[in-house]
């Protein structure tokens, strides 16, 4: 079921969206398959932890890896580091952890998206569980979260960083 909080936003802003049920997956690449997507239409979200405990949330598709050196010049920080689960778990209280939609704007989590993605018409992510997904317009995404654009996903196969600084 679609964590309320994520439900009430969507259906308040009036944005056209669908829910689909999935068998129980806990990576974007995992659930890609089981919804029959291609990976680079599903988005996950990975949160990130800046130099001054700050996260951030970066939006990227199942068949890619953030770049840690570019988003960390981008944000202008000295260290970014993949934030551990109980780093963020209060962050999003409605989500099961692992299971954020990249809707950090509700949560009051800043987020970047690559750019790679506007290039898909519709996109899915997590609906704060990790047996249903949100499928929606990228543009109407766009509109809702207003995301810092930029270019910092790589190919999954290059391998994912830990640390950037």
């Amino acid at each position: 079921m679609i964590s309320t909080k994520i439900k009430e936003y969507l259906d308040t802003a009036g944005v056209a969206y669908t829910g689909h049920p999935h068998r129980r997956a806990y990576t974007s690449q995992e659930i890609a398959e089981s919804v029959h997507i291609p990976g680079h239409e599903m988005v996950k979200s990975v949160i990130l932890e800046t130099d001054d405990k700050q996260l951030i949330m970066a939006v990227l598709s199942a068949a890619e890896t953030v770049n840690l050196d570019t988003l960390r010049e981008e944000i202008g920080c000295r260290v970014l580091r993949l934030a551990s689960e109980a780093e963020f778990r209060d962050a999003f209280p409605t989500c099961e952890p692992g299971a954020m939609p990249p809707l950090g704007n509700i949560f009051d989590v800043p987020v970047y998206c690559d750019v790679n993605l506007s290039r898909n018409d519709e996109v899915d992510f997590n609906a704060g569980t990790h047996d249903e997904t949100i499928r929606m317009k990228f543009e109407d995404y766009r509109k809702l979260v207003n995301p810092i654009m930029v270019q910092f996903a790589r190919p999954y196969r290059e391998g994912a960083q830990r640390l950037a600084a």
